[in-house]
């Protein structure tokens, strides 16, 4: 009888520990699955379109250096021709993430600088793209750049009442223009220089539509005092998580003489746009 005793026993207490088990069983999940448990882990950000960059002194080809350079097909000797256009690397110590190039043609009119530089920007934090990364720091060069900004013409901003009446604004407007006009004329009845230099509106710094994801365009002229005036054309833009940016540099051989800037502008920006589209191809 008491043998029969203790093995009734032994089976509830057994009966007892699976009934512990299944009871914590039931009372919630502890794997990985749970999307609030210490097992979660969360997703990467996503890497840039870009893993590699482009050989830079050969991303521009001979017909956009003969349209920036002109005094490279004033070059006679042919081997100094051929080293001119294949231009000089920059220092670089990373090839996978910023190279360059950079060329320089004296011609009988000016001497013109082009540099070409990419950079792929990689980002170290799990939870910022690479993208993201680089829309920053397009940010930040773009704020250092202090563009101007945009202006708006009267007739933009002016009230509807106003534009709809032509004798309300006709005189001020046509008032506005001779006082322009006035002022920019000498003695002589001739504009003065500084009119004369004046950069259109359309031709300031601004950011550009079209070119990559964002773009932007800087125009500078230095005052160099008794030398000529150099004017230096910079077209950035990006692209995914690269960045290029284009710098054009003109110094006219005589002093006085301004560079054009509306034509340093669409030789840049043609560049550019080269650029983008063997990016994107």
């Amino acid at each position: 009888m008491q043998r029969k005793a203790y093995v009734s026993g032994a089976v509830a207490l057994l009966a007892a520990l699976l009934a512990g088990c299944t009871g914590g069983s039931d009372g919630g999940t502890t794997d990985d699955s749970n999307p609030g448990g210490s097992g979660a882990t969360s997703a990467a950000a996503q890497p840039g379109r870009y893993r590699t960059l482009p050989e830079p002194c050969s991303a521009v080809g001979e017909d956009s250096l003969d349209s920036l350079l002109p005094g490279i097909r004033q070059i006679s000797d042919e081997d100094q021709r051929a080293k001119a256009y294949e231009g000089e690397a920059t220092l670089t110590y990373d090839n996978d993430r910023k190279v360059g190039c950079r060329w320089k043609v004296d011609s009988t009119d000016a001497t013109d600088h082009l540099l070409v530089d990419f950079e792929r920007v990689v980002s170290y934090d799990n939870a910022v793209s690479d993208d993201s990364q680089a829309e920053e720091l397009f940010a930040a060069e773009e704020e250092d750049a202090d563009l101007p900004e945009p202006t708006v013409s009267e007739t933009q901003s002016a009230p509807e009442s106003e534009e709809a009446s032509p004798s309300s604004s006709a005189t001020p407007t046509a008032s506005a223009s001779a006082s322009a006009t006035a002022s920019a004329t000498s003695e002589s009845g001739s504009p003065s220089s500084a009119s004369a230099e004046a950069t259109p509106t359309d031709l300031q710094p601004r950011l550009l539509d079209g070119l990559g994801d964002e773009a932007f365009l800087d125009d500078e002229l230095s005052d160099s005092g008794s030398t000529s005036q150099r004017r230096t054309v910079t077209v950035a833009f990006r692209t995914s998580n690269v960045i290029v940016t284009i710098e054009y540099t003109e110094q006219p051989a005589v002093v006085g003489v301004v560079p054009d800037s509306e034509e340093m502008q669409d030789k840049t920006r043609k560049l550019a746009s080269r650029l983008a589209d063997s990016l994107s191809g």
